[in-house]
């Protein structure tokens, strides 16, 4: 019996009885709910956070989030199968490790592992063999394997054989009382089949169903993915409301009439920006990550398309779909990855900005805003924005 399979066998025993150690590291939004349905499932879980504070609040059953059941954490502390604490020194006890940090943007609208590198950086510190690894931050595909993986090698165990490490993209959807935690299906991937055993069965002793896929790079795609798919709808929607408007035509029959359709199509709502954390910026990692990898000729391609004269580029208003095509305003001739990093920029809100606040620097979230609500300031009550003010 190798060793890897032997620690392999443990951990996989300890997970099959509910018996593994399990910690969050982070305890907001993300962390402190996914904690607390471990916990529900019959699993020991402590949550690390750095806000001693908040450490303090949770371990003393407040409900340091609002839409929480009064009394959720208070029992959770009661039950004796939870707790909170600020100090890493617990991992050595723990089985299972999950970072759920943030991973905004720079101020140059960049990827920002910051607090990943730093999360990874204080479990290395207490990484012993035979434990799984998780990461859940939305990060760029590859992220897990080129930044995580190495710090985490740094002591000289290694992912696959001392360790295990797998990635599983958080689908948290705050306050949304028809899906929570546990019935959300959980996407998980790994490099190794072992880690990616562990962490399937690991998941589905938590949650409704378990979505197993081939790699961590996969499984960091697919939340990209996701978010991209409404960032372009809703701000495509927007613009739909603006125009439709202009012409006299009420988009919100328009949509409700379309989503009828049985097929290929999905109804999205105007709103005042796109809500949440990571959906204004898990474009930007995708587009980021995508001009890294994609040939020269086809960036330059693009960038040369982009900067030759308006005028020369065809019809731009009111044209014909050959103009626009030949203008690189859609086709062959496009940019597909400008829109994705720019195009919805003046709709995203800045990462932890609250649900209810006009979004936009450049104060067209807020103009649309108001063309929304006429005469009042917008309510994060509201059926309309709550439509479009959904996290992850």
């Amino acid at each position: 019996m190798t060793n890897a399979f032997s620690l392999f066998s443990t951990l996989k025993d300890r997970i099959s009885s509910r018996q593994a150690r399990i910690a969050t590291v982070g305890l907001g939004y993300v962390g402190l709910p996914l904690a607390l349905t471990i916990s529900e499932a019959g699993f020991p879980t402590t949550g690390i956070d750095l806000n001693r504070a908040r450490v303090d609040a949770i371990n003393a059953g407040e409900r340091v989030i609002s839409y929480f059941a009064e009394d959720r954490i208070a029992r959770a502390i009661a039950g004796g199968k939870f707790g909170a604490t600020a100090d890493f020194a617990v991992l050595q006890e723990i089985d299972v490790v999950l970072i759920c940090v943030p991973t905004p943007l720079s101020p140059a609208r960049e990827p920002d592992l910051s607090y990943v590198v730093r999360a990874a950086e204080g479990i290395a510190k207490w990484l012993r063999p035979g434990q799984l690894v998780v990461l859940e931050s939305t990060v760029w595909p590859g992220a897990t394997a080129t930044v995580v993986k190495p710090i985490l090698e740094a002591g000289g165990l290694r992912a696959g054989e001392d360790f295990f490490l797998a990635f599983s993209p958080e689908r948290e959807d705050p306050g949304n009382d028809k899906f929570d935690t546990k019935s959300i299906p959980k996407i998980v991937g790994a490099d190794d089949a072992r880690s990616r055993e562990l962490i399937d069965m690991f998941y589905s002793r938590i949650v409704a169903r378990t979505v197993p896929v081939s790699s961590l790079a996969t499984a960091e795609a697919v939340k990209l993915a996701e978010n991209s798919f409404r960032t372009v709808n809703i701000a495509l929607v927007n613009e739909m409301k603006v125009a439709m408007e202009a012409m006299g035509v009420d988009v919100w029959e328009v949509v409700r009439a379309a989503a009828t359709k049985p097929f290929g199509y999905m109804p999205f709502y105007p709103g005042p920006g796109i809500g949440g954390d990571c959906i204004p910026v898990s474009p930007v990692y995708l587009s980021w990550r995508a001009k890294d990898v994609l040939p020269a000729d086809h960036r330059s391609g693009a960038r040369q398309q982009r900067q030759r004269p308006r005028h020369d580029r065809g019809p731009c208003r009111g044209g014909t779909v050959e103009g626009r095509r030949q203008a690189g305003e859609g086709g062959a001739g496009a940019d597909p990855w400008r829109f994705l990093q720019e195009g919805h920029r003046g709709h995203a809100r800045k990462p932890g900005a609250c649900h209810s606040q006009p979004a936009g620097g450049d104060g067209s979230g807020l103009r649309l805003s108001r063309s929304l609500f006429p005469g009042d300031a917008p309510d994060a009550r509201s059926p309309r924005l709550r439509a479009v003010c959904r996290c992850c």
